[in-house]
């Protein structure tokens, strides 16, 4: 894959002549970006193993991000730039080390506006001894079209499913079209995976799993999210796992957005209640203590 000179990689399709070092809407241009490559110990059990495994979660976090979301977690890499510029040999490397380190799956954050790079880093490293299942960790904005050039590479999809109302979806992420895209582009992540797949130690080997945060004052539109996604799940006749998430911590700008406290009790009791209705009960739920701020790791460039 070439460096765009027009850029159409994620739904933006801002046009951008990267391979001239312009910089496209998510932020990246001609140079690959990445803040941290670890073993991450706080995704779904399924994926890290329990919190104190040695083992974990090989996790390659990349900068940049074709969404703006108000209260993201991880602002520093996805909105502010921060990030150490390597080429193709050394992402290549950061894979096989994550290997060698333990990692039970190798974890791609955040990674569609560096697919020049990830697609032949990702198969060099096969090439060289790399066998570990790829997540695909997604905010669930995707074209159909990337979500196609990604099948021969990518095993579990762990994509989100942010919002059921373009309204919000503007004002809090700058993307009015994310549900018509998101909803997309997870029919086609389904298609492409099949059911989810488990080792005899209980790691994910393939399928989707698809998260929801709760957001404060928002348990209306996390409701008809989930109802979606049921629907979806009906109409493929693939089944996904899902991770309700309660861990909301207003961060960034989430404040300045009316997003200044944590997720209540009640909003996401309402929330667990309709998934158990609707039958999506394969997969985790948080307790409503998660809402820490651990659960983001320091990006210090560590592993790079």
């Amino acid at each position: 894959m070439q460096l765009p000179k027009a850029c159409s990689l994620c739904p933006r399709r801002c046009g951008a002549n990267r391979a001239a070092g312009q910089t496209g809407f998510c932020g990246a241009d001609d140079t690959l970006l990445v803040a941290r490559a670890a073993l991450h110990h706080w995704e779904e059990p399924c994926l890290s193993g329990p919190p104190d495994a040695e083992t974990g979660s090989g996790t390659v976090f990349f900068t940049g991000c074709a969404l703006r979301c108000c209260y993201c977690q991880n602002y520093q890499i996805s909105q502010e730039g921060l990030g150490k510029g390597i080429d193709l040999a050394r992402l290549t490397e950061i894979f096989l080390e994550l290997q060698q380190k333990g990692a039970r799956n190798l974890n791609l954050v955040t990674a569609t506006q560096w697919l020049p790079w990830l697609i032949p880093a990702l198969s060099q490293a096969r090439a060289r001894g790399l066998h570990l299942p790829v997540v695909y960790n997604t905010g669930g904005y995707e074209t159909v079209e990337t979500v196609k050039a990604l099948a021969p590479y990518v095993d579990i999809w762990l994509t989100d499913a942010k919002y059921a109302s373009p309204e919000l979806a503007r004002r809090l992420s700058h993307a009015a079209d994310y549900p018509a895209v998101a909803e997309a582009a997870l029919r086609q992540m389904l298609v492409q995976t099949g059911a989810p797949v488990m080792d005899d130690q209980g790691y994910l080997q393939r399928g989707v799993i698809l998260r929801h945060l709760v957001l404060p004052g928002q348990y209306a539109d996390s409701i008809q999210v989930l109802r979606r996604a049921a629907a979806i799940r009906q109409e493929t006749g693939v089944p996904f796992l899902t991770s309700l998430m309660s861990q909301f911590t207003p961060f960034y700008h989430a404040a300045e957005a009316g997003l200044n406290r944590r997720v209540t009790s009640y909003e996401y009791r309402k929330v667990v209640d309709e998934a158990i209705a609707l039958g999506l009960t394969e997969g985790y739920m948080q307790e409503k203590s998660s809402a820490r701020e651990e659960y983001t790791p320091p990006f210090d460039l560590e592993g790079v």
